[in-house]
């Protein structure tokens, strides 16, 4: 079998066919543990998937892990990466969970019922007992033969699940039937052909509803797949770009023939295939379906766009950098899939229930009909009691319980720009009662301007300061620090060329130093640093003084220091805006009952003018990167009251990274670094903070949905099993009933889909 390049790497996803209730979980994650090099495995029900991560270094194989899935009865695959939205064979019309299967059996059914339902009218009419088992047989025996296929392996393996309960629980009805119509032929009414059958009819019924909710759990991912266009307008490689491009000078491509640096072209109301930056054209492009942001975005000449955006009214030409997995598009449908195939850990608490629930069913039934054959002495009675328990009994909506919600919750947020990467995070939000929040690219928009340039030295002209803004300006070349770009922005808007150093370093925590080629300070090595960085050197009182303006303008500081002099050259203030809906943002969070708290490294003055202005409750300010996580463990002790402290951290940047992992729940914009990404548990894909707010909700209304799923299985099996060993059920309501509870948990998790953020 021939491995795809995606799955060359140690972590892998299977489609596994064949799966009906949590106990097919386990017996999968069994099998899949005892494989020599397999380090985890995590099975899901709902998407009917297994993640395995594979020893690199074993010599077991891929094909050795999809063996070992199939030798349990199971069919197994690999998913392929990305690939569009595809009915599955079990939902085609006769597949096996199908319609047709479905009207199939009622239609085989109903004449075995329908005496029944004319009973309480005065009609008494039945089927002669040959008719019955003539309309029972091809229920039992061909459209419930998967059941026994099923049931089979599982008792080859040593486990259970729920085909194997409805094998038994049909099988023994249709049997006693068929004895009591050989042992007394000239009767009807002790048959039991209708039972069997309705069993039958109802969990195919209950197979399909599932079968069609699952799906409906799954659309926020078929919605991304479905943003990709087939094909791409790739431009000849020496075609020059410039205005007026002819539109038949270009080769219409299969999206994987698309490579980085080739020049596409798009049309006005096309989708845009690629990630990219745009060489000619301006247009609006519409990236709600990725971001959220439901105000298509105007974008100009070197902007970036993304693959699956909807071009406006403009005609774009732009340059592929990101294709394949490597777009965002793609990131952002890894990221769900991941988040979805992952269990949250009260699942692990579901699994090992269920572990013995289908075991524990069987002694059960198996007493309720000793014990109801002895009470009665009637074997009949003993037999239909037991089926009722053993169909009523199924474990299907306990296995979808979680995931179910897990899916709607995770693919609703996705869909506004809230993609949540750690099911454990689920569980954790509803607790959270402080957020703390990075300043710069968070609460303000990152991209500050230079508004004072104060030169230490008095005798310093003009041509001086130039000198100064030349030589700050190249210490920052290369660098994408939101205070680096305004320097450099400055330089270029007064037409100064900053003078590019030699033994550049950057120094964590303090800033960056390095020697100026040319200029007043050639060979010298000057820092551009913090003003918290300064505090023991012998000139901070005067830099301090010189900076008192800046600072109670809420400025931050920079300072330029000769390293060889210790001596300080010039102050640098910047200044920066907040984001339009920083305010509105807190005002949510304090209406949800959350404390908030602000961590930055700018002076003091700036950020309590920042705290102050949008009602931040507490500001710690001068925190250098490496104390920010030391700041969220001392929010995360316990308070004055003793109650536990439960933090999220939000930030952008690389210096957020340490924090955003000690904080009980990271979220990170996605306008900052990779890093930052990486660190937490919720991408923002905008960066506007009353995601925040909107991000802890769908958090909270998903744990509670998970909540109450789990309630109601366990109530309806804590419930049923009894009720149906005592008789109150009969074996054709022991169906129904079964069949009802899985539709009720995934319609109750479906119900997650209305939700809507609360500043849309």
């Amino acid at each position: 079998m021939s491995i795809p390049k995606e799955h060359s790497s140690d972590l892998f996803t299977l489609d596994i066919g064949g799966m009906t209730c949590a106990s097919c979980v386990g017996r999968v994650e069994k099998a899949l543990s005892k494989i020599s090099g397999v380090e985890a495995a995590s099975v899901n029900l709902a998407t009917e998937q297994a993640r395995v991560r594979l020893n690199t270094s074993s010599l077991s194989k891929i094909e050795d892990v999809i063996a070992a899935v199939k030798k349990t009865g199971y069919e197994a695959h690999l998913s392929s990466p990305h690939q569009s939205a595809q009915v599955k064979p079990a939902q085609t019309f006769w597949g096996s969970d199908g319609l047709g299967r479905v009207l199939l059996s009622f239609a085989f059914s109903t004449p075995l019922f329908l005496p029944m339902l004319l009973m309480p009218f005065g009609i008494h009419w039945s089927l002669s007992p040959k008719w019955q088992l003539l309309l029972a047989s091809p229920v039992q025996f061909f459209l419930g033969w998967r059941f026994y296929k099923s049931g089979f392996k599982a008792l080859m393996s040593g486990v259970g699940n729920m085909d194997l309960l409805v094998a038994l629980g049909t099988s023994a009805a249709y049997g006693l039937s068929v004895y009591e119509m050989i042992a007394n032929p000239l009767t009807s009414h002790e048959l039991y052909f209708e039972g069997s059958a309705v069993i039958i009819c109802m969990v195919l019924l209950g197979k399909w509803l599932e079968a069609r909710a699952k799906q409906q759990t799954s659309e926020a991912i078929s919605a991304l797949q479905k943003l990709w266009p087939e094909h791409a307008k790739v431009l000849h490689p020496e075609l020059v770009i410039q205005d007026g491009v002819a539109l038949d000078q270009y080769r219409d491509l299969p999206l994987e023939h698309v490579f980085p640096q080739d020049r596409i072209l798009v049309l006005p109301g096309e989708r845009i295939p690629v990630d990219g930056l745009i060489l000619l054209g301006s247009s609006h492009v519409d990236e709600s379906l990725l971001t959220g942001e439901s105000i298509p975005l105007k974008k100009l000449i070197n902007d970036k766009v993304i693959g699956g955006s909807l071009n406006g009214e403009g005609l774009l030409v732009i340059e592929a950098q990101a294709v394949g997995v490597e777009s965002v598009l793609s990131k952002i449908i890894s990221l769900v899939e991941d988040t979805q195939t992952q269990k949250a850990p009260i699942q692990k608490l579901v699994d090992q229930v269920s572990a013995i629930f289908v075991p524990s069913v069987l002694v059960i039934a198996l007493i309720t009909g000793i014990a109801n054959w002895l009470y009665w002495d009637s074997a009949a009675i003993g037999i239909l009691r037991a089926v009722s328990v053993l169909v009523i009994a199924c474990p299907c909506a306990l296995g979808l319980a979680t995931p179910a919600a897990i899916m709607a919750g995770t693919g609703v947020a996705a869909r506004f720009g809230i993609l949540i990467k750690d099911p454990q995070v689920l569980e954790l939000a509803h607790r959270l009662n402080i957020v703390a929040f990075d300043k710069t690219g968070t609460l303000t928009i990152g991209k500050p301007h230079l508004l004072e340039l104060i030169p230490l030295d008095q005798m310093m002209n003009s041509a001086a300061r130039d000198a100064i803004l030349a030589s700050a300006a190249g210490l920052q070349m290369g660098s994408e620090h939101p205070l680096a770009k305004a320097l450099l922005d400055t330089a270029k808007q007064k037409g100064i060329t900053p003078i590019s150093p030699t033994e550049s370093k950057a120094i964590s925590g303090v800033g960056i130093c390095g020697k100026p080629s040319s200029g007043p300070w050639v060979g010298q090595n000057l820092c551009l640093q913090s003003l918290a960085s300064l505090e023991s050197n012998p000139h901070y009182k005067l830099i301090l003084a010189k900076a008192q303006s800046c600072l109670e303008n809420g400025q931050t500081v920079s300072i330029l220091m000769n390293e060889l002099t210790s001596s300080p050259i010039a102050i640098l203030g910047f200044g920066d805006e907040l984001k339009n809906h920083a305010q509105a943002a807190i005002t949510s969070l304090k209406q949800m009952q959350i404390r908030t708290v602000m961590i930055s490294g700018d002076n003091t003055a700036a950020a309590n003018r920042v705290g102050q202005s949008i009602g931040i409750n507490e500001v710690f300010a001068q925190i250098l990167p490496s104390n920010k996580a030391d700041i969220i463990r001392k929010l995360q002790s316990p308070g004055i009251d003793g109650k536990q402290a439960w933090v999220a951290m939000i930030g952008d940047g690389i210096n957020d990274a340490p924090a955003l992992v000690a904080a009980d729940v990271g979220m990170a914009m996605s306008t900052g670094t990779d890093v930052a990404m990486q660190a937490a548990g919720i991408t923002l894909m905008r960066g506007d903070p009353t995601l925040v707010a909107d991000a802890i909700d769908i958090s909270k209304r998903t744990w509670k949905k998970i909540q109450q799923n789990l309630f109601w299985a366990f109530i309806f099996n804590a419930t049923g099993i009894p009720l149906a060993a005592l008789g109150y059920l009969s074996p054709m309501l022991a169906g129904s009933a079964m069949a009802l509870s899985s539709f009720c948990v995934l319609s109750n998790a479906l119900l997650l889909k209305r939700w809507h953020p609360t500043q849309r």
